[in-house]
């Protein structure tokens, strides 16, 4: 495939991104009265149909087409499994969905991190939810740089380098979300999401067809590649790393900000289930491919050096006519900018609204934003440093920073469900549960022979539980948000925003 096809393919994107950004933008994300809700959330009035793409395309990112394509290339029938467990987890925006909508609605929340700030009385928690989200998602979003970098260098042979590709990345989701917010965010998450999933299912059904039919390909993988489609396959998955995988995943709908921030979008509870249920098919089918994507490049290319080299490999091959092959890069470049630039919008958001304005005195909405505007690049710059240490296995890494965030579930679940749950228990939790984390992906060290991703949680819920119920709670405060939480109901849209005195 040329180089000059390549960057054809991405000026078309480019230019077609930001009519799509620079025409979303309206006077609740650009004008002069614009707040915080205005632009970090659409001002709380997106559809379910918009809501269901941008979700999508937030949430499958070049984990997907690279990172989960990667690991069933490495790790055999058992990737699926991994991404199946995750797919389970969206069970539970369905529980909790409505109930952050609703505390949402009637106080005002902009982030998840200010709504268990509020719900535990105490800015502490705010921050340290907000301080160890910036900890762990960083890496994540560089992941999303460096899936770009390996799909630009891999389909050019070189003649694109990695930096390249990762610098692309990260200016193209800088102009993205700084344009309009959100509302940018969204829309060209929308026209990115239609894209990945229409480009990637044709595509991916030309290259079975090249390899024989799916009769074929599977007669091949088994014949040559028998472990691959075997639990627990070729080596990569054993069932305790099975485990670690996929227990921070399950929770990746409540844990990941930026996932969890979009539950307080939608126009109304009927939008959100629109949203849901979207999502769910879009996943479904996004996941397939993606599963197909690794098995096709075993078949074809059965000695890579690098997993996460499988689809760009299969996309610059005689498998794959050049222009489609650059179509299908346009997808996955647009997944992983739809998730960077989400990653950034709620970062920024927390960073100015959860520490600068607990920090700063009389801190206005107008200077929160403005401070969230000027922390966007920053947050870009430390995810581009990041990902030029270009660490292996791309789906790994994200598992790895979603362990991180997992230790947040406990608030989260508490919040709602455990009226006792107290603002000490929350801190314990999150930061001594934070630190654990570190400590054993830093040393390597895994008690009982665990990975991280099996003792994060435990950890979490045990200092969480212990804490709280040796420490004392504000049951005031609690039982307003567990009873707004409560009543969430399909008449419940024109509640009143009631704004949280830690905002």
């Amino acid at each position: 495939m040329t180089t000059g096809l390549i960057w054809s393919a991405v000026i078309v994107y480019l230019i077609v991104g930001l009519a799509v950004a620079f025409l979303s933008r309206g006077k609740t994300t650009n004008g002069a009265g614009v707040d915080m809700s205005g632009y970090f959330l659409g001002n709380r009035q997106m559809k379910g149909f918009v809501s269901a793409l941008s979700y999508s395309a937030t949430t499958y990112s070049a984990f997907m087409m690279v990172g989960l394509a990667g690991l069933t290339y490495a790790g055999g029938v058992g990737a699926f499994g991994f991404e199946i467990v995750y797919f389970a987890g969206v069970s539970l925006v369905a529980i909790f969905g409505p109930k952050f909508w609703a505390v949402g609605k009637r106080f005002g929340y902009v982030t998840p991190s200010e709504m268990l700030g509020h719900r535990y009385g105490d800015k502490k928690v705010a921050v340290a939810t907000a301080a160890a989200s910036c900890l762990f998602l960083i890496p994540y979003a560089a992941v999303q740089l460096a899936g770009v970098g390996y799909l630009l260098a891999g389909m050019s042979g070189g003649a694109i380098s990695f930096t390249t590709g990762v610098v692309v990345a990260t200016i193209l989701a800088i102009l993205f979300s700084y344009i309009a917010g959100i509302r940018s965010v969204m829309w060209t998450d929308s026209l990115q999401a239609l894209f990945m999933i229409v480009a990637s299912t044709l595509v991916a059904l030309l290259v079975v067809h090249s390899l024989g039919g799916f009769s074929g390909l599977f007669d091949t993988l088994a014949a040559e590649h028998p472990d691959s489609l075997s639990v627990p396959g070729p080596g990569l998955f054993s069932f305790t790393t099975f485990l670690g995988l996929t227990i921070p995943w399950f929770f990746f709908s409540l844990s990941n900000p930026q996932v969890s921030q979009r539950l307080f979008m939608p126009s109304s509870l009927k939008s959100m289930r629109q949203m849901l249920i979207g999502f769910l098919v879009f996943g479904f089918i996004y996941t397939l491919v993606s599963v197909l994507w690794g098995f096709s490049a075993l078949v074809a290319f059965p000695d890579l050096a690098k997993s996460d080299l499988a689809t760009p490999t299969l996309l610059a091959s005689e498998h794959v006519p050049p222009v489609l092959g650059v179509i299908v890069m346009v997808g996955i470049l647009a997944a992983a900018v739809s998730t960077i630039d989400s990653i950034m919008l709620t970062l920024s958001s927390m960073l100015s609204r959860d520490v600068y304005a607990n920090v700063a005195a009389q801190a206005s909405e107008s200077r929160q934003l403005k401070v969230g505007k000027w922390v966007l690049p920053v947050i870009a710059i430390l995810a581009f440093v990041f990902a030029e240490l270009q660490l292996n296995l791309i789906a790994v890494l994200s598992v790895a920073a979603s362990t991180g965030l997992v230790v947040i579930v406990p608030a989260i679940i508490g919040a709602f469900y455990w009226k006792r749950g107290t603002a000490a228990g929350a801190l314990a939790s999150i930061v001594i549960g934070g630190l654990a984390v570190i400590y054993l992906y830093a040393t390597g060290t895994k008690p009982l022979g665990l990975p991280p991703g099996i003792w994060a949680l435990p950890i979490a819920v045990v200092l969480f539980v212990a804490v709280s119920l040796a420490t004392r709670t504000s049951r005031e405060t609690a039982e307003a948000f567990m009873t707004t939480a409560g009543t969430a109901g399909p008449d419940s849209g024109a509640a009143s925003v009631e704004r949280s005195p830690l905002a």
